[in-house]
């Protein structure tokens, strides 16, 4: 078993106090130059890696934000991602990427990980719809941001997109392209995006003069494109199937395009989809796939930067001192059109 070099290693090697190294890590101007030449060569001949753990422990704040998302396997929290690491990096600081699968059960476990490595806040997109993983996370004192999310009683800083702008234009865009008869594949109807997607969907029918039965809605259990494949395939067994469907977010739309492809139905000329986030899948797919766009690097950049700012807040004043005002920052979506929709009914 290969043991650890610490810190009284360097020291001896380097005919030093173990106080000399500390100033050589952390004050080297502090630091005669031959002195310090000398054990920085020892810290090279030994392998000497600093605890950073330690340190954590010693300075009583981390280095590391922590960000819990609802699926890496969705190339829009990929992105989400890609904006906080960005912002994260420019302070200095890195990301610890969690995924909670969408289960309530598994965000609790990561709360309580990021608890115990005392990390320095958390972004943090929930899957538990009952509030209670975040009231039992608030406990520790740790700073967080809602990002994709505004939860209801929650009163922490939020990035989100309008949602109910998002479903509204995606439905406007159909029914301005004749569609009468049209499918929302849902998802989990405990995720506040997908009702609000909903809603937004609904309005979209009221300002054309549609009734609510102009929509008929397919649940899924994932938010996935296995959850779309078998939403198309419900699709295919419907009697009086509609002309169109709006996907509650990408994977759901690509899903049931590959349904619609196997099936020999046209897209769009039997069935316009609409997908939700514009991955870069989106344009990509077989029929390039209209979709609502989501500033998806801006969210994860903003969620970050917001953090930062409370955080450096609670340092400065004190954790209980602190003057930090939350945040909602609500971004509005884009609508995107490609041939998946641009059917003439």
């Amino acid at each position: 078993m290969v043991q650890s070099v610490g810190i009284k290693d360097v020291a001896r090697a380097a005919g030093v106090s173990v106080g000399t190294v500390s100033n050589v890590i952390n004050r080297p101007d502090t630091v005669a130059t031959e002195t310090r030449a000398r054990v920085l060569s020892a810290i090279d001949r030994l392998g000497y890696v600093r605890s950073e753990s330690a340190r954590q422990l010693r300075a009583g704040r981390s280095r590391i934000m922590g960000l819990l998302v609802l699926d890496m396997g969705n190339p829009f929290f990929v992105d989400v991602a890609r904006g906080a690491e960005r912002a994260a990096r420019d302070a200095g600081l890195g990301v610890m990427v969690c995924n909670s699968a969408e289960s309530a059960g598994e965000e609790a476990e990561y709360l309580s990980l990021f608890a115990e490595q005392r990390v320095r806040g958390v972004l943090l997109t929930p899957a538990d719809a009952t509030g209670r993983n975040i009231a039992s996370f608030r406990r520790h004192g740790i700073p967080f941001v809602l990002v994709d999310r505004v939860s209801e009683g929650t009163t922490e800083c939020s990035v989100s997109v309008d949602d109910v702008a998002g479903g509204a234009l995606a439905v406007r865009h159909l029914v301005d392209a004749g569609h009468r008869s049209l499918a929302y594949v849902s998802g989990p109807p405990g995720f506040t995006q997908v009702r609000d997607r909903r809603t937004g969907a609904l309005n979209a029918l009221a300002e054309a003069g549609l009734g609510p039965q102009h929509l008929r809605e397919l649940p899924t259990e994932r938010l996935d494109v296995a959850a779309g494949r078998d939403a198309g395939a419900r699709l295919l067994g419907l009697a009086d199937r509609p002309t169109a469907v709006f996907c509650a977010n990408d994977l759901l739309a690509l899903g049931v395009l590959q349904a619609m492809y196997a099936a020999g139905v046209g897209v769009p000329d039997d069935l316009a989809i609409v997908g939700y986030d514009d991955i870069e899948f989106a344009a990509a797919a077989a029929v390039p796939l209209t979709s609502v766009r989501q500033p998806a690097v801006t969210m994860g950049a903003l969620a970050a930067e917001m953090l930062l700012e409370e955080t450096e807040d609670s340092d400065e004043r004190g954790a209980n001192g602190g003057r930090h005002e939350h945040r909602r920052v609500v971004l509005q979506p884009e609508l995107v059109v490609r041939r998946s929709s641009l059917s003439a009914r």
